[in-house]
């Protein structure tokens, strides 16, 4: 029985282990989801909301009931000494008597109860707490953005490397074939030596871009494992298709959409930095209105000769007291008046800047849906484009071998069909960033 029960166990983390090392697929969107949980910056952007929480009770709690307890000790190991007319104890008139009053030992123990009344910095304080965390929550949002057109710019590029890969593999396919076939005319005497030698070199540059491609589909995969929030050396795995991806992001509606200025998040972080600077100047005007607080006291004290204040014949002796503390700001030498000028100094420069930001995200409006357009408009070139590359090298293929184009002319169809691949691919690539571009300015 216990044989049959570690087999299992074996077999179960044998399993395991192997279910570990299996490659973790993902579309577009699970991508983003997942970023938004584990990325590092995501992450942060939460305990900054966690962090402005705690501030906000953290100023509340200063203006709430506050206790505390002191205890202290003192051993008088040279006791003062007063001097007293001699003639309180019959003594001669001028002479005095040196006399040490109380006990060498001493302790006391307090609790001391403070209230604020009131206190207008407070007020403002706890005022300005909303408007920090409304800015940690739109600060958020911001990092939520640029975490997502981070992985959306990481996926792509890694589709647009192993597309990359794909087709530099099945040009070098190619050119290997009609490297060999010309490679023999030329031994029979069928062919000049520059053909092959024409070959040789576009096969030299597709090689070369090929092996670029392999060493950046990997670092194009660490870079999208690094903004997900994975290990560098993940087996990360994409789902999707780069054609039916900027397919799907083919959409011209977009650009007839509503815009709304206050739901930019620029918009509200600048909103935010008024708000704060309106708060700063609310809060230099309040140091001229007056601070009330309460306290109450209660204490006891105890003396001996000898450190017996845990004895339970050890006497003490209780005190209390009530009272107020009014401070009431009179003269600052202007100081104040200086500091309130230049909280509204500064408020003025935050409405003037609200206003530059208003029209810097109507150009940026402007400028993404310009982007956006001349994406599409690229990539519908670009695809006919690579249609007409396509016939073009074939019929120079077919020319070559019939002897009536060279293989300089077979070189440039070549040259030229690579090209248009490669525009094809990016111009994917661009349609889809652009959108994303577009959708985060306009915050849908």
């Amino acid at each position: 029985m216990k044989l049959t029960r570690l087999f299992i166990m074996l077999i179960f983390l044998s399993y395991s282990g192997f279910s570990q090392d299996e490659p973790t697929s993902f579309t577009l969107n699970e991508a983003i989801a997942f970023a938004l949980e584990n990325n590092y910056s995501a992450l942060n952007a939460d305990r900054d909301i966690v962090d402005a929480r705690k501030q906000k009770w953290e100023t509340i709690a200063s203006g709430l009931p506050q206790i505390t307890g002191d205890v202290s000790y003192q051993n008088f190991l040279k006791q003062p000494v007063s001097l007293i007319p001699a003639e309180f104890f019959g003594g001669e008139p001028g002479e005095f008597q040196p006399i040490v009053f109380g006990q060498p030992q001493q302790a006391t123990a307090t609790a001391t109860l403070r209230q604020q009344v009131f206190d207008g910095s407070y007020i403002v304080g706890v005022q300005a707490t909303k408007a920090f965390l409304s800015y940690s929550q739109n600060n958020k949002e911001k990092t939520t953005q640029e975490v997502r057109k981070a992985v959306v710019e990481a996926y792509g590029n890694v589709l647009l490397a192993k597309e990359s890969v794909g087709i530099l593999r099945n040009n070098l396919d190619a050119l290997n074939d009609n490297l060999y076939e010309t490679q023999k005319l030329y031994e029979n005497g069928l062919a000049e030596e520059e053909s092959v030698e024409q070959l040789q070199i576009t096969f030299s540059t597709v090689e070369s871009q090929f092996n670029n491609a392999m060493r950046l589909e990997k670092i194009t995969l660490q870079m999208l494992n690094l903004v997900m929030g994975l290990p560098l050396d993940s087996t990360t795995q994409l789902s999707e298709d780069l054609n039916d991806l900027a397919q799907a992001y083919l959409d011209p509606t977009i650009l007839d959409a509503p815009f709304i200025m206050e739901n930019n998040v620029d918009f509200k972080l600048v909103n935010n930095l008024n708000e704060q600077r309106y708060y700063e100047l609310k809060l230099a005007k309040s140091r001229a209105l007056p601070t009330l607080n309460a306290f109450l006291n209660y204490g006891s004290t105890a003396f001996s000769d000898s450190f017996t204040f845990f004895d339970s014949e050890q006497q003490w002796f209780d005190s209390s007291i009530l009272g107020f503390d009014l401070s009431i700001p009179i003269f600052s030498s202007l100081k104040r008046s200086a500091s309130t000028q230049r909280a509204k100094i500064a408020l003025e420069k935050a409405k003037t800047q609200l206003k530059e930001t208003q029209e810097q995200i109507r150009l940026q409006l402007e400028k993404a849906k310009s982007d956006y357009q001349l994406a599409v408009e690229q990539y519908n070139t670009t695809q006919e484009n690579l249609n007409l590359a396509e016939r073009i090298e074939r019929k120079n293929q077919i020319k070559y071998k019939e002897g009536i184009a060279s293989s300089f002319e077979l070189r440039q169809a070549q040259t030229q069909l690579y090209t248009a691949q490669q525009e094809y691919l990016q111009s994917m690539v661009d349609v889809i960033n652009a959108k994303t571009e577009l959708e985060v300015i306009a915050n849908n």
